[in-house]
């Protein structure tokens, strides 16, 4: 009997089957990776929200377990799958050099906001107010990451890729079971297809449409993140992603025109070089109403856990939702109220019993 079946091999489900490995727990991992969001995402890991100099959700521990969680899978895998790069925000005019310092001040963001301003000299990048860098910042190889940690379970025979048929899972006191497989748990991590999950569809997922373009620009010659009008990301090799946008109308996977306009008129606004379109990609992000992460029991069905809604900071998200998940199951410990699913249980179909007789 495995400690967990897992559906889902993104972020979340990947990242929850090392924890379960580094502590000895056993699992069979499931998925037909039919959600995109993780593959294509740019996986960028930054602590700070440069539209208001404000730190992430819980900015510091959040940041050093994913810190130590990344540096262990890579002594695990002898892969590296980090690239450690500076994230630098233009600044707008001489108001908003005032609120970075204000903001470098501040107890949760000194250590991460550099209080000196940053004077760019590429030609291909104006930047007369200067820049604000933030540390600690940098970018995962998100497809190559969950690659690498699914040959190797696929190799010990506990990944397999296909898709999962709810009416086959069988809920009992103790334990489920599925097709044959039996678990003490189960956990769903399938991203936007919770949506045909009939145990957790009703928590207010708010899906999110996002797409980037690849691009080369030799004359670029950037080797940070840079964040503007939209963001840069380098890649290497003179290779660009610009992005994002955020749709939450159109929830179709298919990338469209007026994306790829607005995409290239937000480069253009950043840099005048000349640039040529590589690629065009579109995923749906699996976002929460209050941009919160889903994770805990159903409250009818205690071995049915979910791990969701890592938003669009998956990659610092993923580590630490994963552990309170794991204190959760297997140490008693209390799931953080602000991501814990219980703060839907209504919409869960269970409701607190009646204190009146």
């Amino acid at each position: 009997m495995f400690d967990f079946i897992i559906v889902g091999a993104g972020l979340a489900g990947v990242t929850f089957a090392h924890t379960l490995e580094k502590h000895g727990k056993s699992f069979c991992l499931l998925s037909d990776r039919s959600q995109a969001a993780s593959l294509i995402a740019g996986g960028v890991y930054n602590p700070v929200v440069l539209k208001r100099f404000t730190p992430i959700w819980r900015a510091e521990e959040v940041s050093a377990l994913a810190e130590q969680f990344y540096a262990e899978i890579e002594a695990k895998t002898q892969h590296s799958f980090r690239i450690p790069m500076p994230v630098c925000r233009k600044f707008a005019s001489i108001e908003e050099q005032n609120n970075w310092f204000t903001a470098a001040d501040h107890p949760l963001l000194s250590a991460f906001l550099s209080a000196t301003i940053r004077y760019e000299t590429n030609p291909a990048l104006p930047t007369p107010f200067g820049l604000g860098q933030v540390q600690h910042t940098g970018r995962l190889e998100v497809k190559d990451y969950l690659s690498v940690s699914l040959r190797e379970w696929e190799s010990q025979g506990v990944y397999h890729s296909r898709t999962f048929d709810y009416e086959a899972l069988e809920i009992h006191a103790t334990h489920i079971a599925y097709q044959g497989v039996t678990a003490r748990n189960i956990v769903f991590c399938e991203g936007c297809g919770i949506e045909k999950n009939p145990y957790f569809c009703t928590l207010p997922m708010r899906p999110c449409k996002g797409e980037t373009l690849t691009f080369s620009a030799p004359d670029l010659q950037l080797d940070y993140l840079f964040k503007s009008d939209g963001v840069l990301i380098p890649l290497g090799n003179d290779t660009y992603i610009v992005g994002a946008t955020y749709d939450p109308e159109d929830l179709s996977e298919a990338i469209t025109e007026q994306a790829r306009e607005e995409l290239t008129e937000k480069l253009r606004k950043m840099t005048s070089v000349p640039f040529e379109v590589l690629s065009h990609q579109a995923a749906i992000r699996p976002t929460v109403g209050d941009r919160r992460p889903l994770v805990g029991a159903h409250p009818l069905h205690p071995h049915l856990w979910v791990l969701n809604g890592l938003g669009t900071r998956g990659v610092l998200n993923a580590p630490y939702c994963a552990q309170m998940l794991y204190q959760a199951v297997f140490e008693g410990k209390e799931i953080p109220s602000e991501m814990d699913v219980a703060r839907f249980q209504k919409r869960l179909g269970f409701k607190k019993k009646s204190s009146h007789k």
